[in-house]
């Protein structure tokens, strides 16, 4: 019974340093490719609005997300949903939302413009 619970606490314990690793690993990119500065605060709420609710995106806001880069979207996406306040959220749901918001930006983006 003593070796089932020295087992418990170390899967407990694996658990938790993974989540800080995992924490601090996006922590660094984020700080490492300055992503909390290559947006402004407007676009980033747009972005965020849309991922974990509803909504879209503006042409704007599109820009800036692509200018942010696929690394620090991500990064931040994985951040947030390390948050306690989001801990009810399917992270599997927000992240597929995340990607598919990237690429709908790429899309739009990378479409060429129609002709006046």
């Amino acid at each position: 019974m003593a070796s089932l619970n020295v087992y418990s606490v170390l899967v407990v314990l694996f658990l938790s340093c993974w989540a800080v690793m995992a924490t601090k690993e996006n922590d660094q990119i984020i700080k490492k490719n300055n992503c909390e500065t290559k947006m402004g605060l407007p676009c980033v709420l747009e972005a965020f609005t849309t991922i974990l609710e509803a909504g879209s995106i503006s042409n704007k806001c599109f820009g800036e997300l692509v200018v942010l880069g696929k690394v620090c979207h991500s990064a931040l996406v994985k951040r947030t949903l390390e948050n306690p306040i989001f801990k009810d959220l399917s992270a599997t749901t927000i992240i597929a939302k995340s990607i598919q918001t990237w690429n709908n930006c790429l899309a739009l983006i990378d479409s060429p413009s129609p002709s006046t």
